[in-house]
């Protein structure tokens, strides 16, 4: 018999950022996490199926319980990670879960992309909307990836538009999460190009987290890019941090990420060298006005966070 109560189905709830989510959203809904990872301390009215979503058996979900909404987050950033299988599970992965909200008539569906989707460009204007192409996989292949579940959620959007679909870009997500951004900012001294000075955006997980539940609202659809509290000079970044700021001239950047990349002495991919270049701002007004939703965390919060 299947379940009759209202269920919120949430891909990669495991991840640190998945957790966040799990904290705040299982207080007012039903979840059922879809994650082949363990959840430890998981909150106990939390159902965990540890599956893969390339799995037909991950369909058994949607036909025993009474999914009404997804949040599809499970999407992977590893770029040490074989390319083919990284491939197969995202673009699979999502095709497998539009399959079943498609199927099975769920209401909602939440797609968390990212801003890096528009990609650091030298010609990049301020404050990109939602409508800029997306040109962020030209020299990184795991923003490929990405660009494509955005493009197929796209289309779900248009093709299917009695499901409500939410496209989330949110800019560079920080706190207890392990991305490149975090990451680098936890470094005791700091690298920058020599020369450059890009301003950056960066925005606080729990935001992110603030800005998913928004958007399971009744009547919310679409593209919106998810900003924090404000755009800031990547040199003023790093000195709030009060760690010591290191400009290398690009050439020995470029060279000296190559070589640590390789013998993994680094987690932070080349291409990523780019966002310390150039712009990707974005404009996040469309999210104000039409999720209602500014981010309430401040920089000097967020780089407090780091610490945590």
């Amino acid at each position: 018999m299947r379940d009759s109560k209202e269920y919120v189905v949430i891909t990669g709830l495991c991840g640190r950022l998945g957790r966040v989510l799990a904290k705040e959203l299982h207080r007012t809904h039903n979840i059922i996490a879809l994650d082949r990872r363990p959840f430890p301390n998981k909150p106990k009215d939390i159902l965990h199926f540890r599956l893969d979503i390339r799995r037909k058996k991950c369909e058994e979900i949607f036909r025993k319980f009474n999914v009404t909404a997804v949040i599809h987050m499970g999407i992977m950033h590893d770029p040490r990670m074989d390319a083919e299988e990284h491939h197969s599970w995202n673009v699979t992965g999502t095709e497998r879960i539009l399959s079943y909200v498609e199927k099975y008539n769920v209401r909602k569906l939440v797609i968390l992309s990212s801003s890096n989707v528009y990609g650091p460009r030298p010609l990049n204007t301020h404050f990109l909307k939602e409508d800029a192409p997306l040109l962020g996989g030209e020299r990184f292949g795991d923003i490929r990836d990405l660009i494509i579940v955005d493009m197929y959620a796209n289309s779900f959007f248009w093709k299917f538009p009695h499901i409500e679909t939410v496209i989330l870009r949110p800019v560079h997500i920080v706190g207890s999460v392990k991305n490149a951004p975090s990451n680098y900012l936890r470094l005791n001294r700091i690298p920058t190009v020599l020369g450059y000075d890009p301003l950056v955006q960066i925005i606080h997980e729990q935001d992110v987290v603030r800005a998913m539940i928004r958007s399971l609202s009744k009547g919310v659809k679409g593209v919106f890019n998810i900003t924090g509290p404000t755009e800031v000079p990547l040199s003023v970044l790093v000195n709030k941090t009060g760690k010591r700021r290191i400009p290398v001239p690009g050439v020995i950047f470029d060279l000296g990420m190559t070589f640590m990349w390789k013998f993994r002495i680094t987690s932070f991919p080349p291409p990523e060298v780019d966002h310390l270049r150039y712009l990707c701002m974005v404009d996040g007004s469309r999210a104000a006005e039409l999720l209602g939703f500014r981010a309430e965390k401040g920089i000097d919060y967020i780089l407090k966070s780091l610490a945590n």
